[in-house]
Order: structure tokens, then C-alpha cells, then sequence
């Protein structure tokens, strides 16, 4: 056997050991990919940024060249309503060394991402400021999970809090219901009886005829107040109640339907409902608490017609599961209250038009299921609700 193709392994030198990396070099690698955005900034007032690491561009979409060149940088993409809270205690970093923030910081495509802010301050050998180094980290989806799991929590408080109250008012509502149909009944015949044996003189002396009327209108008021209490307990009962049920293979569409025929009377005279239904499967939940969440939005979608209006129901499928979007061409919602709209006994309409928990008790079924409720509002447009629904629920035990 010939060896002489690899004569090259033994003519020449031993390979000589790798140079060491540059420690400048393997420290900057770091930094710039570390998940934290690093950055150094002058101890002065208005903390001008010097440094901020490479991957600034991928966090929040700005070359770290633009973020050192503007004095104000960091001021001016700072959230307004968190800047003060920042601004006022800032200067606490030079007495305590060190400071953490949690604040939204504007990113270049106009979205604002929550963040934690880490600071320090370093100082010479003299203990004189030198600069302030610090780290932001993206905690957007930890601030996300922590409000999703806050409105879980809520959620259930009222629950258990609803069931107590519900039973404790119900008791006493519904004697006070039936004594004053009693006292309805006795004032008539006590009236009646006035009204035949006292002389016209007797009952113009008592202002009869204004006595009557008026207790007619105080029972009356009492009676309709007595009804909204009534239906405030009924929705908390509602809300207590979700587990009292069976989970099983439901028809969207058919919950729609029969939703939609139970609010015949509300649609007719205020709504023309155009459907849109595409291929649904079966989802697996609680078919009457689904119901309840699409006749509160479609009482909603009423309510919030100003005149003879358009509901418009959109049904659809992908591989996760199925939405629902009923949207109108109503008078819209406010932006300050598209935050609020899911609060328990938030409401906009007149006293004594809403509980205000219509919509609370729809969030708080769809995310039993597992599911999710997005709006979108324009004053003067109307809005439009979408509600998402997994084909697999997890059913509590």
C-alpha cells in the first residue's frame, strides 16, 4: 500500500494552539446580545445617554446611534402618565446608588412596551458621580399574564361574593315585593271607601284626590325599584352560577339562532341583522352560559342604536377553535371607557337602564371556556365585538 498522499500530515509543523479571543471582544458579544439592552448615561440632570448596546434596534427598533445623539431621548419616549413618577425620584439614585423602575417606553412603530429599568450609579475613586449604567428588560407579556391573572382573580372574588349577596338580598326583596302589592291592595280599598262615604267637602279638606294619585305614583316607583333590584341580583345569581351546568358538544350557530329569535321582539323595531355565517365545528362548553354571552352583546348592539340600525353577525373557524364578531353601526364607544367596559356595574346609560354587568358576566363566561373578548370602537361608527372560542375547552372539575 502507497502512503505518499499523506506525506502532508507528517511535513509540516504542529499546528500551533489558537490565539486567545479579545476579552473586549467576548464582553461587547455579550452585551449586544444579551436579552437586556445595556446602556450608560451621564450623572447629570438630564441624564443624556452614552452608550446603549446593539440589540436596542431588535427590543425597541431605534439604532443605538439615534438614542446617544438625542440629549432627551430617553425622556421623550417615556409614557406620560409614568413620567412623573419617574422624574420626581430620579435624583434618589445619587443618595441610594441604585434605582428600578417599571415603565412603558415608546418603540419606533408608535407601540409602547413595558419595561423594567435597572440603574446604578458609578462613581471614582474619590467617590465623585462618573455615569449611571442601567438595563432595560422587556417585561411586556409578564405585565400582560400579571392583568390577565389580576381580572381572574377579580373574577372569582365576585363570584363567591355574588352567590352570598344574591341569596342574602333575594330573602328580603322578596317580602318587601309581596307587602307592597298587599299595601297596593289595601290603599285601593281604603280609597274606595273614602271616595263613598267622606262628603266632597271631607275630601277636599284632605287633598284626597291628590293623596291618591301620589301614593299610586310612590308604590308604583317602589315596585320599579324593587324590579331593578330584582334583576341586579338575578345577573349576580347568573355570575355565580357558571359551574351549574354540562359541558358538551355546542352549536354556535344554533345558540345564535335561538338568541336571536328570544330578542325578536328588541330587534324588531330598532335592528335589521344581516348574518354572515361561515363552517363551524362543534365547540365544547356550556351551551346556555355561550347563549347568555351573545344575548348580552346583541342587547348591547340594540341599546346602543340610536334609530333603525344594522347588526352584522360574522361567524368563522381555524384551526384553534371559532369566532363570533357581532358589530354595529351604532353610536360607538368613548375611548376612555374601552378599558372599563368588562368592570363589574360599569355602565353608561341612564340610572336605572343597566346593571352594568352584562358585559362583565359575558367576559367572565368566555373565559371560563377558555376563550377571549376583543372590541373595537369608533364614537359615532359603532363597534364590534369578537369572541373567541377554543374547539377544547378544559372543563373544571
Amino acid at each position: 500500500m502507497e502512503f505518499e498522499d499523506f506525506d502532508f500530515i507528517t511535513s509540516e509543523a504542529p499546528a500551533r494552539a489558537s490565539e486567545p479571543a479579545d476579552p473586549l471582544q467576548r464582553l461587547k458579544y455579550l452585551v449586544d446580545n444579551t436579552p437586556a439592552i445595556i446602556y450608560s448615561t451621564v450623572p447629570s440632570g438630564d441624564f443624556k445617554m452614552t452608550f446603549v448596546s446593539a440589540n436596542a434596534l431588535n427590543v425597541l427598533g431605534y439604532r443605538p446611534a439615534e438614542m446617544v445623539a438625542d440629549p432627551n431621548f430617553w425622556f421623550d419616549h417615556i409614557h406620560p402618565d409614568d413620567a412623573p413618577n419617574i422624574f420626581s425620584s430620579l435624583a434618589q439614585i445619587f443618595t441610594e446608588g441604585e434605582k428600578a423602575y417599571e415603565y412603558r417606553f415608546r418603540t419606533a412603530d408608535g407601540r409602547y412596551l413595558w419595561m423594567h429599568d435597572k440603574l446604578r450609579l458609578i462613581r471614582d475613586e474619590q467617590g465623585a458621580p462618573l455615569e449611571v449604567i442601567g438595563s432595560l428588560t422587556d417585561i411586556t407579556d409578564r405585565k400582560e399574564m400579571e392583568e390577565t391573572l389580576l381580572q381572574a382573580q377579580n373574577m372569582a372574588s365576585i363570584g363567591q361574593l355574588a352567590a352570598g349577596v344574591a341569596h342574602e338580598i333575594n330573602n328580603p326583596v322578596g317580602f318587601v315585593t309581596s307587602n307592597i302589592g298587599t299595601l297596593k291592595s289595601y290603599a285601593d280599598t281604603l280609597f274606595e271607601l273614602v271616595e263613598h262615604s267622606a262628603t266632597a267637602e271631607q275630601r277636599s279638606q284632605a287633598d284626597f284626590d291628590f293623596m291618591k294619585e301620589d301614593t299610586a305614583a310612590l308604590l308604583r316607583e317602589s315596585m320599579d325599584g324593587l324590579h331593578r333590584v330584582r334583576d341586579i341580583v338575578q345577573a349576580l345569581k347568573d355570575f355565580s352560577e357558571l359551574g351549574e351546568s354540562h359541558w358538551q358538544q355546542t352549536d354556535v350557530h344554533e345558540g345564535l339562532d335561538g338568541t336571536l329569535h328570544s330578542l325578536a321582539n328588541e330587534l324588531r323595531f330598532k335592528a335589521k341583522v344581516d348574518k354572515h355565517y361561515g363552517k363551524l365545528p362543534p365547540v365544547h362548553g356550556l351551551p346556555g352560559q355561550l347563549n347568555q354571552v351573545f344575548r348580552n352583546i346583541l342587547l348591547n348592539a340594540i341599546q346602543a342604536l340610536p334609530a333603525q340600525g344594522i347588526i352584522r353577525i360574522v361567524t368563522g373557524a381555524d384551526r384553534e377553535g371559532v369566532h363570533v364578531r357581532i358589530q354595529d353601526n351604532g353610536v360607538g364607544i368613548p375611548p376612555e371607557n374601552l378599558g372599563r367596559i368588562f368592570d363589574p356595574f360599569f355602565t353608561t346609560k341612564p340610572v336605572g337602564s343597566g346593571t352594568g354587568l352584562g358585559l362583565y358576566l359575558a367576559y367572565g363566561i368566555v373565559s371560563k371556556h377558555g376563550g377571549r373578548i376583543n372590541v373595537i370602537s369608533e364614537p359615532g361608527k359603532g363597534s364590534a365585538f369578537t369572541v373567541y372560542l377554543p374547539l377544547r375547552s378544559a372543563e373544571p372539575r
